[in-house]
């Protein structure tokens, strides 16, 4: 590997807005929801454009999504440690709402503003990801949320300072980390 990767992409998810009822005896307050964090992998390459991947929507656009959240990555590492902790095996990438699962990046050493090149596309670091209630109903997992504040496995956001394609398997390569950075967490 060379001095400038630092990464690689090993997975690309999508997720289009879906009309859910979710109810439980255990946790009634679980109702009607809209969401996209039901992410799906995607095959070949992928355009990245300013506003996100190709194919991925974003049901609550106040929290998600914009220029400034285009783009979700998380650290495939963390899998196999949820997947005993949630008791769900295999546990699929995308599982978390993420775009992008990487390598070897994760919230002790991505730091915002760090800019990353993955194949054509410039992605910027731009904020932690604040885990959402969303994700509990996704997994079925009421505390979920607690949980990855507690742990510190949120992932984080991107904007894209240049469109382009991607693929999974690409090498993940810095291009500029601010000086004085400190690590998301």
């Amino acid at each position: 590997m060379s001095d400038d990767v630092i990464g690689k992409l090993v997975s690309i998810q999508t997720g289009v807005i879906q009309d859910l009822h979710y109810y439980k005896e255990s946790n009634p307050e679980f109702r009607d929801w809209t969401t996209a964090i039901f992410k799906v992998p995607v095959e070949g390459p992928v355009f990245v454009g300013t506003l996100g991947v190709q194919g991925d929507h974003q049901a609550d656009q106040v929290h998600h999504g914009g220029p400034d959240q285009a783009v979700m990555a998380y650290c495939a590492d963390y899998y196999p440690e949820w997947s005993k902790e949630l008791n769900i095996d295999p546990l699929q990438y995308g599982s978390f709402g993420e775009n992008l699962c990487v390598t070897r990046l994760n919230e002790t050493n991505v730091c915002e503003g760090d800019t990353y090149e993955i194949g054509e596309v410039l992605l910027q670091v731009t904020r932690l990801r604040q885990p959402c209630f969303k994700q509990e109903r996704r997994l079925d997992r009421p505390g979920l949320v607690r949980q990855i504040v507690s742990n510190g496995r949120s992932g984080w956001y991107h904007r894209v300072l240049r469109e382009g394609f991607i693929e999974a398997g690409l090498p993940i390569k810095i291009v500029n980390r601010v000086e004085g950075a400190r690590p998301l967490r």
